[in-house]
């Protein structure tokens, strides 16, 4: 199915390449990971769904009201993969499983650890990235997460 719906992707966008989407995923990843811990707005603004950046500047609120300071660090990225693709109309949306091995803590404004540690932990998110292929605008936006 996942072949198939990628056929369907190239059949609307014939530019569409698997390979080139999987680094772009990459470099996004990364770049949300970095703007989320920093609270960078303006960056998840242009790379999320308003959906998703509802949740996430949610978040980066509460955090500051709460005086907390994130930091998150991508240091590797151990595995990237297609889980699954969709085409609605000219609607697609393909979901990628990054495993990566991160540092993710969470201090309050004493310095105390609130959530996480510094060492670096092996995770798996599940990101779906949605582009309608008709516009003129070559962004995928992320437009949902989870963890594995």
């Amino acid at each position: 199915p996942v072949g198939q719906a990628i056929q369907r992707i190239r059949g609307v966008d014939q530019g569409f390449d698997p390979h080139g989407f999987l680094a772009g995923a990459e470099g996004a990843f990364r770049m949300i990971v970095d703007a989320f811990a920093k609270g960078d707005r303006q960056t998840l603004r242009a790379l999320l769904s308003d959906d998703t950046y509802a949740g996430f500047e949610g978040e980066i609120t509460r955090r500051e009201q709460a005086g907390e300071t994130q930091l998150s660090e991508v240091r590797a990225v151990q595995e990237m993969a297609v889980d699954a693709a969709d085409l609605r109309g000219t609607i697609a949306d393909v979901t990628v499983r990054f495993v990566s091995d991160q540092v993710n803590l969470t201090t309050a404004k004493d310095g105390s650890v609130v959530a996480g540690a510094e060492a670096v932990t092996e995770l798996t998110d599940i990101w779906t990235f949605q582009r309608d292929l008709r516009s003129e605008d070559p962004t995928w936006r992320l437009v949902a997460t989870r963890s594995a």
